[in-house]
């Protein structure tokens, strides 16, 4: 119990938590969270865009969100990222539409909390967050997928109404795939 409460602690210091498309006001800030991932994998995929041009990776980030630069075998996707007092904690990326692929393994969002964040209860804020943005993106049922063995996504997952569907195996990884349906009530503050 003291950790649940210690949690609801360190999720109240922020003072408003939102989601914003990337922008040039963040460079800084986004320069630092890819500093703190080192050699850690990036995800969503638009972490390991080229940032050396970082008005280039905006235009390439607004692409997929528009539609105009898909690469062939991707899907469109709008990218958020989860702001406190101009400082970016996490990221998303919502795929508006799924392919074979993706719908094989993928799902619908994607994200990650800033090393420096993670352990105070700001992904499954963030995942909620994203559940309402794919419900405004006309998205009816969230696929949502994760490495079989990462217990902290699945019980994330899990505590925002996703229900395992299935697991596949993709190479030698197993993928838990969940479903989140579109009637599940809606929340920022997950169990605050």
């Amino acid at each position: 119990m003291m950790g649940n409460l210690e949690q609801t602690a360190d999720i109240r210091k922020y003072t408003v938590l939102k989601l914003d498309l990337p922008n040039p006001k963040f460079e800084s800030s986004y320069r630092d969270y890819i500093d703190e991932l080192g050699d850690e994998e990036r995800y969503p995929f638009p972490l390991d865009f080229d940032h050396t041009d970082f008005l280039g990776m905006l235009d390439r980030i607004e692409g997929f969100r528009s539609g105009e630069t898909v690469p062939v075998g991707m899907v469109s996707s709008s990218t958020f990222w989860l702001i406190d007092n101009n400082e970016i904690l996490g990221c998303t990326n919502i795929r508006h539409t799924l392919n074979e692929q993706i719908e094989h393994a993928g799902g619908h969002i994607g994200l990650s909390i800033r090393p420096s964040y993670r352990g105070k209860g700001l992904g499954k804020i963030l995942l909620n967050m994203s559940l309402n943005k794919a419900r405004e993106l006309g998205i009816n049922e969230v696929h949502i997928h994760c490495h079989s063995t990462n217990s902290s996504s699945k019980a994330m997952i899990e505590s925002c109404g996703g229900v395992l569907d299935s697991t596949v195996k993709v190479g030698d990884e197993e993928i838990s795939r969940y479903l989140i349906s579109p009637s599940r009530p809606t929340s920022t503050e997950g169990d605050l």
